[in-house]
């Protein structure tokens, strides 16, 4: 990346800033983690939950996410459409469940920077919902110290509108030499005077470690923000930690605010983190079996949490070195930031060898999003949106190609699909326009506010299916028919009551172990 393309990328780093400033109504609380995947996402909904059940008006908040998870957001920073129609943007997934903890629509100011990996090295950056463009992590890293201004302001936002605004961290919070540019943990703690509660998962092992650890690493002043620590996910009798608790404390001066024991509906509750692929196979069980390739930049994977949830589905994510089993029924291809890289990985495991087999013995199979556009003839990337300009051939499978561009589609779905005649509730999310003979054929008619549009391609024999709409699982009548249709039985399932009841037993789970009254005591 030349010095004129950053500065052009930096060229676009604009937002609109508040219009108004006041005192802030809201108290707020932070919770960084000594590490990644501590649970800090989960204990954050919990929490958002719980305290909107006492009343309180509560939003979330994170200032930089990563991750391909992302989620549609109920507002934008970008002017309004051609025909006057709100512009949406796109948050992390986390973000969006947190919200839905709060009973609120995800806004683009509850996680004003999302990075979307893309490379090993590399990143798509969204600032508020707006795609600025590919970034590699070190230009990124310096780079983001320009970003502070958009995320304060939506910060402030926030603290505008609400009673407790619930900051989540990112990674560890004592990555003492990211400290310069962090927009995310301590600096952005000390920019926003935040009161930060530590967060450490027991179950890996290395709390008393973790904790003093990450003390001895900070300054005296980013030592002195901190107001306590959590112990997460233990299991077992905590008498016997208690003692570790207190040489904690000893050493770093930090008061024990309470244990979280392990919660069993962690799996129920969709998932940021691809390492979480692992446990939605290890929930499968049933006797049709679907096999998902697991791609390099798999993005919106939960997707397929209403599947998993499913008796009758054995859902098994088929790791790199691993070839598809010859007795699956459907394969399902993912989405992904990197749909040609993608190609590439399935070449180079012999996936198309086996998808093109299983057609041949008569499987299923069905592309979402950059799936679909894998299943097609070509992939174009002229521009190189995605990585270096160029093209792929697909698995030609439908008769469709697709050419990435500039341009991404924001939508939420709620629609009546006419092929199926049920209601199909999803969005889409993705750069790229498809065409060719193969939409002649769609998988799907929608009917919306009077109009109907086609959407995705199936092949001749009704055999190979794709479109661009996320989420399509989760409507109960519409997985229920597409079961039936692949031969196996719907358990009746309601699958968005089962989230909310979750997230309930979730706030049950926080209120039990934990002492609300206090937290709200540290937040100000």
């Amino acid at each position: 990346m030349t010095d004129a393309h950053v500065e052009e990328l930096i060229s676009r780093i604009q937002f609109t800033p508040r219009t108004t400033t006041g005192p802030r109504r809201a108290r707020s609380l932070m919770i960084q983690g000594t590490s990644s995947d501590v649970g800090k996402s989960m204990v954050v909904a919990g929490l958002c939950r719980a305290f909107s059940r006492r009343g309180l008006v509560v939003r979330p908040f994170k200032a930089q996410n990563m991750s391909n998870n992302a989620a549609v957001a109920s507002d934008s920073d970008l002017p309004l459409g051609p025909n006057g129609e709100l512009v949406r943007g796109e948050i992390g997934r986390a973000q969006a469940l947190q919200a839905r903890a709060c009973r609120v629509a995800p806004s683009i100011h509850m996680n004003p920077v999302l990075l979307k990996p893309q490379s090993e090295i590399g990143a798509q950056v969204v600032l508020r919902g707006r795609v600025l463009g590919n970034c590699p992590a070190r230009i990124y890293h310096h780079m983001r110290q320009r970003l502070i201004p958009a995320v304060v302001d939506s910060f402030e936002r926030l603290t505008a509108e609400a009673d407790l605004v619930l900051v989540e961290g990112a990674g560890s919070g004592a990555e003492v030499y990211l400290r310069a540019s962090d927009i995310t943990n301590m600096r952005f703690a000390e920019a926003a005077d935040l009161p930060v509660v530590f967060l450490s998962d027991i179950d890996r092992g290395g709390t008393m470690a973790a904790l003093v650890g990450s003390y001895v690493l900070l300054s005296e002043g980013d030592r002195a923000r901190v107001v306590g620590y959590l112990i997460n996910k233990f299991r077992g009798d905590f008498s016997l930690f208690e003692p570790g608790c207190r040489t904690i404390t000893e050493q770093t001066g930090w008061p024990f605010l309470g244990v979280l024991r392990w919660f069993p509906g962690a799996d129920r509750l969709p998932a940021e983190d691809s390492l979480a692929l692992e446990r939605a196979a290890a929930a499968s069980r049933g006797r049709l079996k679907i096999a998902v390739p697991r791609l390099q930049r798999v993005a919106n994977f939960d997707d397929l949490d209403p599947l998993v949830a499913e008796p009758d589905i054995d859902l098994q994510w088929i790791q790199p070195g691993s070839p598809i089993p010859a007795d699956v029924d459907v394969v399902v291809l993912p989405g992904s930031k990197a749909t040609r890289t993608e190609l590439d990985l399935m070449r180079r495991e012999g996936w198309d060898i086996d998808i093109h087999a299983h057609v041949r013995r008569g499987g299923r199979v069905v592309g979402l999003c950059a799936g679909f556009q894998m299943l097609g003839k070509v992939v174009r990337d002229p521009q190189g949106i995605e990585g270096p300009a160029g093209e792929t051939a697909g698995l030609g499978l439908l008769d469709i190609e697709t050419e990435i561009s500039g341009d991404k589609r924001l939508i939420e779905i709620d629609a009546v699909d006419r092929i199926s005649g049920c209601r199909v509730v999803g969005y889409e999310m993705h750069m790229g326009r498809t065409t060719g003979a193969g939409l002649a054929r769609p998988w799907l008619r929608l009917e919306e506010g009077g109009s109907e549009r086609a959407e995705g391609a199936v092949s001749a024999d009704g055999r190979v299916s794709g479109g661009y709409l996320h989420g399509i699982f989760g409507g109960d009548a519409f997985r229920s028919a597409w079961l039936a249709q692949i031969g196996a039985a719907s358990s009746g399932l309601d699958f968005e009551r089962r989230v909310e009841e979750t997230l309930d037993a979730l706030a049950d789970h926080c209120e039990s172990n934990l002492d609300l009254d206090a937290l709200l005591a540290l937040a100000r």
